[in-house]
């Protein structure tokens, strides 16, 4: 029966979310998956199930990590706003003052908090010569990155960044703060605090990981535009070539992050009130510089309207993440997804193996968090 390979706990009350997610393993939406929800810092859903492979042979486990692509951007965001709060840099300071190169081809004004809500016009590599296997050398990428022209003039749009979201803040953090994305999020937050998500992910954890099932159809991006092919049509637009044990060990800061559910879910909380389970992290101000809206309305490269705070997306206007409005959240390619609602002290995350073609708003967790708000 399919509910045998359904495990974790609910709070009482909550048991429809428990039905909901069965239903999709009943119903052959998932291989395997995992859902966790916090709310004001205790755990009151945290389900996991089904496989880590497509033959169905290996058991998805409560520590089963999966990546969770552009969930990572979330995660990075977070990072990005403790070193505001350390004073390495502030929302406002041009991308510039930290990494001069970027200045060339009319970026030189361009903001950090512009970078973080995608709007430096640098939604792809434009170079007809660049490779998939470029991705992995870091000195070319940050150099050719600093070098292209923007697609659109800074500032006027935000063009999601899908994949140059990563290495663009790494560059800027790495600048500031002499260490990696990945280094301050493993030595000040998911290090100290025992959170299960990774950016650069050991070999020694690559056995914990699930294998991921593409989607067999291409998403609907509607026309297409110079930006929209630059980050998603070029043949080279994103890291490959190398295999995915360098992929996965690799820091991508806006793509490959590697974790749970429960780990993203316990990061999210830093959004409620700048602290993680009574860790505080950010203080009043930096929250608020963190989450003050940087860009409304319609994206150059996805076929939404977005509304962007400094590298997460407000809930509002297509609300894919609950219903109320003080609410922030990120998805990644496949249908992952992360959360923080401050109106109702909920943090919560979805992650699965069995990709979707949906861009955003996938049906499976807006169904378990459908069921999660009827039963508050």
């Amino acid at each position: 029966m399919t509910s045998d390979i359904i495990y974790g706990d609910i709070a009482p009350g909550f048991e429809a979310v428990r039905d909901v997610f069965t239903q999709h393993f009943e119903t052959g939406q998932e291989t395997g998956a995992g859902f966790c929800v916090y709310k004001d810092g205790e755990t009151i859903v945290d389900l996991w199930g089904g496989h880590q492979d497509r033959a169905k042979e290996k058991p998805w486990q409560s520590d089963t990590l999966i990546s969770v692509f552009s969930c990572t951007k979330f995660v990075t965001a977070c990072v990005t706003a403790l070193c505001v709060e350390r004073g390495d840099f502030s929302y406002e300071d041009k991308v510039a003052d930290h990494w001069s190169e970027f200045a060339q081809n009319g970026k030189d004004d361009v903001t950090i908090a512009q970078l973080l809500s995608h709007q430096a016009g640098l939604s792809g590599i434009t170079d007809p010569a660049w490779q998939a296997a470029d991705w992995f050398d870091l000195d070319k990428l940050e150099a050719t990155l600093a070098a292209q022209k923007p697609l659109f003039t800074p500032g006027s749009a935000s063009g999601y960044h899908p994949v140059t979201f990563g290495p663009l803040v790494n560059a800027v953090v790495r600048r500031a703060s002499g260490r990696t994305v990945g280094q301050i999020l493993r030595e000040d937050i998911a290090g100290p605090l025992g959170i299960d998500f990774h950016l650069g992910l050991n070999a020694s954890e690559h056995e914990r990981c699930a294998d991921l099932r593409k989607p067999s159809a291409m998403a609907d991006f509607g026309e297409p535009n110079v930006a929209t092919k630059a980050a998603f049509f070029n043949k080279h637009g994103s890291p490959g070539g190398r295999g995915i044990t360098l992929w996965r060990e690799t820091e991508f800061a806006g793509s490959n992050g590697h974790g749970t559910a429960k780990s993203l879910a316990r990061i999210a909380q830093m959004v409620l009130d700048g602290a993680i389970e009574g860790t505080e992290f950010l203080s009043g101000d930096t929250l608020s510089a963190f989450t003050k809206e940087r860009y409304s309305g319609p994206n150059l490269v996805l076929p939404f309207d977005l509304k962007f705070a400094s590298g997460i997306m407000f809930n509002p206007p297509n609300y894919f993440y609950g219903q109320n409005d003080d609410c922030f959240g990120h998805s990644g390619w496949g249908g992952s997804c992360v959360w923080a609602d401050r109106e109702s002290g909920l943090t919560g995350a979805y992650v699965m193996n069995k990709m979707s073609n949906h861009l955003l708003g996938d049906p499976r967790p807006r169904a378990l968090i459908d069921a999660l708000y009827k039963a508050l």
